[in-house]
């Protein structure tokens, strides 16, 4: 199974821009899905999780209220509604998928790396001032 990151692209500081991914290649079972980024400066970084039914998310200071996460079970495919998009959230995003369970409450301690075993390829946002 393979996870493909589709929708980046160029956009202008204050756009909106959404981002998906999808598994490719045979069947999937995730439960916890995120998002990541990371540029050339600096380490992958976290930017959003989301729980196995949906109800609960976390997500990075730096894009609280402006990112939204979102899943489709039916599809296993986890979304990223990026709204008032800056400069500073250009980078590669990188979505990724745990298929082990965890308890809700650790949700928002899971946003570094190690936690998630299986990683898209990443897709490029860029945002112009």
């Amino acid at each position: 199974v393979q996870l493909v990151e589709s929708g980046g692209g160029l956009v202008q500081a204050g756009d909106s821009l959404s981002i998906s991914c999808a598994p490719t290649g045979g069947t999937f079972s995730p439960n916890a899905m995120a998002w990541f980024r990371q540029t050339l400066e600096m380490e992958r970084e976290f930017v959003a999780n989301i729980n196995l039914s949906g109800d609960k998310t976390t997500y990075a200071d730096s894009v609280k209220g402006r990112f939204t996460i979102s899943r489709d079970n039916a599809k296993s495919t986890v979304f990223l509604h990026m709204n008032k998009l800056q400069p500073e959230d250009t980078a590669v995003y990188y979505c990724a998928v745990r298929t082990s369970t965890h308890a809700n409450w650790a949700l928002p301690t899971m946003t570094r790396p190690p936690w998630y075993a299986y990683w898209g390829q990443g897709t490029q946002v860029t945002v112009s001032s």
